[in-house]
């Protein structure tokens, strides 16, 4: 639910999934094929997991990172890891590129940039996110939903960013 200030966006796990399988109905009625969904880690792994099984593509995953101070609300350097994981040796062919959403557009338009420099493997790369900010500089070849206002999305396992393993041992002591 947008906030009436439109700051803030909050989204319950009920919606998330929701909002993935319209992901999954856009990228269908696309009817563009693809070999291999890429998800960006950690936004997109949940997204990227769901879109794996529902097209029964294999999943493969490209750490990425720039959300790490207090609790992953303040941006900071990019960092892109060096490698792929993937269950088919190297990936190859057309790729789904799956994130959670294009913020300011800079991690996707950078891991484009380097997935077509160092993958002369992959032929054609196209990119799905749940969102869109307003702000973002990069436009996803898919998407649900386009936010102008650049809301700050609360998502629903947000909690787990501040829970710590004292806490459950407090939750679930008998």
């Amino acid at each position: 639910m947008l906030s009436d200030d439109g700051k803030h966006l909050h989204v319950s796990e009920g919606d998330y999934l929701h909002l993935i399988e319209k992901l999954a109905l856009k990228v269908h009625q696309s009817g563009w094929e693809f070999d291999t969904i890429l998800c960006l880690a950690r936004g997109g792994m949940r997204p990227g997991d769901i879109l794996s099984r529902i097209f029964d593509r294999p999943l493969a995953i490209m750490s990425t990172s720039s959300y790490r101070a207090d609790a992953g609300t303040v941006q900071g350097t990019l960092d892109i890891a060096h490698y792929i994981t993937t269950p088919k040796g190297q990936i190859a062919g057309r790729v789904l590129l799956v994130d959670d959403l294009a913020d300011t557009g800079h991690t996707l338009n950078a891991v484009v940039d380097r997935l077509k420099a160092k993958y002369d493997t992959i032929h054609e790369i196209r990119t799905a996110v749940l969102w869109v900010k307003g702000v973002s500089i990069f436009k996803p070849d898919y998407f649900v939903d386009y936010l102008p206002t650049n809301p700050w999305i609360h998502q629903p396992f947000e909690h787990y960013d501040r829970l710590r393993p004292a806490d459950l041992a407090r939750k679930w002591a008998v």
